[in-house]
């Protein structure tokens, strides 16, 4: 009868997500829509934890042939009337960071790899990158204004400050998450007495 009870106990223990650090958690989710200068759709990027960073993945269309910079930056905002500047500066998540991967001091949680445009204007390319987190907390690009993901005109020098010579701001999309964090298990304080209705 013992042994009956324990075992539907730990059952009913696992079954509500307390299984511990061990057990698998499913995986953060996010993705940007973006758009060019012209509100026309330009594609997508996917992006999602994976071991020790975040896998992006980007299916562009429409953009001109060879490199492009691309970078995350402070706000959420694409209004293509400010030509995206209203998205603010690359993303920091550390005021002692400077732009650039070849930069001293570099790089910014928001600095990411060039990726190259084909001939037709394709890109499509997939990333890593541990500048940042999908889930909650001080490396979390969600905070309350957002995130979003500018693709720039021409390859990004990693040096040049504040952005690297990459030239105007040709696309935009908000970073939106699509599945967040498993919640966390509420435990009364140690103590403390069950508590009378």
């Amino acid at each position: 009868m013992i042994r009956a009870m324990l075992g539907l106990f730990c059952a009913l223990f696992l079954s509500l997500g307390f299984a511990g650090p061990g057990a698998a958690q499913p995986r953060m989710t996010a993705v940007a829509r973006l758009t060019g200068l012209d509100g026309k759709p330009v594609g997508r990027a996917d992006f999602r934890s994976a071991n020790g960073g975040v896998l992006i993945v980007l299916d562009l269309s429409g953009l001109p042939p060879g490199p492009h910079g691309l970078h995350l930056h402070a706000s959420g905002s694409c209004d293509a009337k400010s030509g995206f500047t209203r998205a603010g500066p690359i993303l920091s998540l550390n005021p002692k960071k400077r732009h650039g991967y070849l930069a001293r001091g570099g790089p910014l949680a928001g600095d990411l790899p060039n990726q190259f445009a084909g001939a037709d204007g394709r890109l499509k390319a997939s990333m890593v990158t541990n500048g940042f987190t999908l889930g909650n907390g001080k490396r979390s690009i969600f905070d309350r204004d957002g995130v979003a993901l500018i693709v720039n005109k021409r390859g990004d020098d990693y040096r040049t400050q504040p952005i690297g010579n990459a030239g105007d701001r040709i696309a935009c999309g908000v970073v939106v998450r699509t599945r967040g964090p498993a919640p966390r298990p509420v435990f009364p304080p140690r103590g403390a007495k069950n508590a009378r209705p």
